[in-house]
């Protein structure tokens, strides 16, 4: 069985926030109704939500929402990081 094709909602963005770009991926599998959130910041650092959203918009409202909220160093927390070996 071949593996399913992964879909990206044209709300994907990239937001600048306090000079830091921070690309916001919204995606689902194309047999899964729901979306996942990441986070990427410009160094690579990726950030992505446990829950699912029922829709893109709900995903984009929540990446902005912590975004504002928390500000973009929130995805720069090198606390945050599972660094993977080489």
């Amino acid at each position: 069985m071949a593996d399913p094709n992964i879909v990206f909602s044209g709300l994907s963005m990239t937001n600048n926030e306090c000079g830091l770009d921070l690309r916001i991926d919204i995606y689902r599998l194309e047999d899964n109704p729901t979306w996942s959130l990441e986070v990427i910041d410009d160094e690579g650092t990726s950030t992505v939500w446990d829950e699912l959203f029922e829709t893109d918009q709900e995903a984009l409202d929540e990446a902005l929402k912590t975004i504002r909220d928390e500000g973009a160093s929130a995805f720069r927390d090198p606390g945050n990081v599972v660094k993977f070996p080489r």
